[in-house]
């Protein structure tokens, strides 16, 4: 099984959160974030104190991790998600869905602790590596 991992989850473990070094040790090899994720990780080393630090952090999570780039299937299964959504006037947030149709497009299970953000989302398994 391989996992995407939300922003969220990459921020934690980049601030050191313990119940996390564990999950991406064991999951070595299988772990993916999409290029949304890393654009939303870069803005969030940026607003911080020492930019430098987080970046650094930033560019060596990228050695442990996958990078996807956002393709013609998962612009589809985005545009076929956001669709579906909007017909049923539910939330459609473009960034979260670019990452859940990611997730999607390559059956991946997406690790985030904000579950609430994808709920309506069809198909998507969804995990929290936050939660004991």
């Amino acid at each position: 099984m391989s996992f995407l991992l939300d922003t969220d989850i990459c921020s934690a473990y980049l601030k050191g959160d313990r119940r996390l070094a564990n999950r991406f040790l064991q999951y070595s090899g299988q772990l993916n974030i999409s290029v949304i994720t890393l654009g939303e990780l870069f803005a969030w080393a940026l607003r911080r104190k020492s930019p430098k630090k987080r970046i650094q952090g930033v560019l060596k999570l990228l050695s442990d991790v996958s990078l996807h780039n956002v393709t013609h299937d998962i612009a589809r299964v985005f545009g076929e998600v956001r669709a579906d959504l909007l017909d049923r006037g539910l939330p459609a947030p473009k960034l979260d869905l670019f990452i859940a149709a990611t997730a999607l497009a390559h059956n991946f299970t997406l690790v985030t602790h904000n579950v609430a953000d994808y709920q309506n989302v069809p198909n998507l398994r969804v995990v929290d590596w936050l939660v004991p």
